[in-house]
């Protein structure tokens, strides 16, 4: 299955120079850059990291709760 996301980065001028930078639907996804190409390049960057940081938390809370006699299917999905 392949499924398309679209995400909302904004970046804003900040008043020292250079760019701000954060993913309107997930908070806790910000950074910064001199440039605004610089600024996109490390967007990216921190959704993957904070992606990377919720996928570790997650799959160590699943191992506090999971249940002996209940089956579930996991698997990875992508997003182009």
């Amino acid at each position: 299955m392949k499924t398309n996301m679209k995400l909302t980065a904004v970046f804003e001028t900040d008043e020292e120079g250079g760019y701000i930078a954060y993913i309107a639907e997930i908070p806790g996804v910000n950074s910064q850059g001199e440039t605004l190409e610089e600024a996109k390049i490390n967007i990216i960057e921190a959704l993957n990291l904070v992606i990377e940081a919720r996928r570790a938390i997650a799959e160590k809370d699943l191992k506090k709760v999971r249940l002996p006699n209940r089956k579930y299917i996991r698997e990875d999905i992508v997003f182009a």
